[in-house]
């Protein structure tokens, strides 16, 4: 990948392994825009849904709405509940959510170097000429004492909610991109952050890239 040229850095992540700290942290040093919460902005404007309420859409197989009211709860912590008498507009559907959400992508990176957290960025961008897509796991372990931290949720509301992201993101990326997130060979480079500092997975991508 080249650098000096308009390029576009994806970075998937499991929750709870810093990825997305990693992902601004890098795009800091590169100088160039991070595409984070920009975009939930954009797909609240255009659907009227909250940030969980949007994830919620999307991780669902089939008859999203029903499915959406029997999973409402306060056990999965502030970030992940939706409160009661909360009015669902019936006609947002999670394809239309991906949609509207790789034409965001397609135009951001378009526009200018970013770097791109989740959204099926590796995917949506595959065809992009100068790309470089990141994974970034890490054990169950590690994964639960930081949403422990960061969400201020007991150990186990941690693996509540860890158990309800995965099964959704691993629904979305298999619908719409017809693959496994943890298929390696959709990615350029894999980091373990049960090694690494989020200072060092930037070293470590800059590395990387380098290289490539």
């Amino acid at each position: 990948m080249d650098i000096n040229g308009k390029f576009a850095i994806t970075i998937s992540r499991e929750v709870g392994t810093g990825g997305r700290t990693v992902g601004r942290k890098l795009a800091e040093k590169l100088g160039v825009r991070y595409c984070d919460k920009d975009l939930i902005k954009k797909l609240k404007e255009m659907f009227g849904l909250n940030e969980a309420e949007i994830e919620r859409i999307k991780g669902q197989k089939k008859n999203w709405l029903g499915d959406l009211f029997s999973r409402i709860s306060p056990e999965f912590g502030s970030e992940m509940f939706i409160p009661k008498g909360v009015e669902y507009p019936a006609d947002v559907t999670s394809e239309e959510i991906f949609n509207y959400e790789s034409q965001i992508l397609a135009s951001l990176a378009e526009e200018s170097s970013c770097v791109i957290a989740g959204r099926s960025g590796f995917f949506v961008l595959k065809d992009h000429p100068n790309k470089f897509d990141v994974f970034i796991h890490a054990s169950k372990a590690n994964r639960i004492a930081r949403v422990m931290r960061r969400q201020e949720v007991s150990e186990k509301e941690a693996e509540e909610i860890i158990a309800y992201v995965d099964k959704a993101r691993d629904n979305y990326i298999q619908r719409y991109a017809s693959t496994n997130r943890y298929d390696l060979r959709n990615y350029d480079l894999v980091l373990n952050m049960d090694y690494l500092n989020e200072d060092e997975a930037v070293d470590v991508i800059l590395k990387a890239i380098n290289a490539k």
